[in-house]
């Protein structure tokens, strides 16, 4: 008997795809708050800024290098985050009590 045939690419872990389309939805954010701060108005600043975010997240779907650059994106601005968030709790800690 023939053994099964299994396929030759892993399907990658859900926390990742998650992070992935967290960090493409910041980044459309920003480019849509950079827009409509600078020169837009909120519609077509909108239609880039969500456009922006659909280019990243179709682009790392199809491309390992984008993919490998939002994944890396993603530790830095989780990384970011996460020492904003231990400051303002070390901020707290510091008047709580």
């Amino acid at each position: 008997m023939n053994a099964p045939v299994e396929p030759t690419t892993r399907s990658a872990p859900a926390s990742r795809v998650v992070r992935r389309i967290a960090v493409a939805a910041i980044l459309g954010g920003l480019v849509f708050l950079v827009l409509w701060l600078a020169a837009f108005n909120l519609v077509t600043s909108l239609l880039i800024g969500s456009g922006c975010c659909a280019v990243v997240i179709v682009g790392s779907t199809t491309s390992d290098l984008v993919e490998t650059v939002l994944d890396a994106v993603a530790a830095v601005v989780f990384g970011i985050l996460a020492a904003i968030a231990a400051v303002v709790a070390a901020v707290f800690s510091l008047f709580g009590n």
